[in-house]
């Protein structure tokens, strides 16, 4: 996937959550555009905290664009590309 592919879903107006499947079989939803951070070759995602504070993240994930196979809008409409 190239970098722009996921910048394009970030930058969305209004943004739509999204899901990013890898290779491995993982998947990362994004539910806010201030979740991911986009390099040129990786993409790094902010897991949400899980006592909810709004804003909070409890890790990072780091994701070679290269491993990510399929993106999907989280709300069931057709899967972006």
């Amino acid at each position: 996937m190239r970098p722009n592919d996921i910048l394009e879903l970030l930058r969305a107006q209004p943004f739509r959550p999204f899901r990013l499947s890898l290779s491995d079989g993982r998947e990362f939803e994004v539910r806010h555009p201030e979740m991911a951070m986009v390099g040129r070759s990786t993409v790094h995602i902010g897991i949400p905290a899980r006592d909810g504070i709004e804003g909070q993240i409890e890790r990072l994930v780091n994701c070679a664009l290269i491993h990510i196979t399929t993106t999907e809008l989280i709300d069931g409409a057709a899967p972006a590309q």
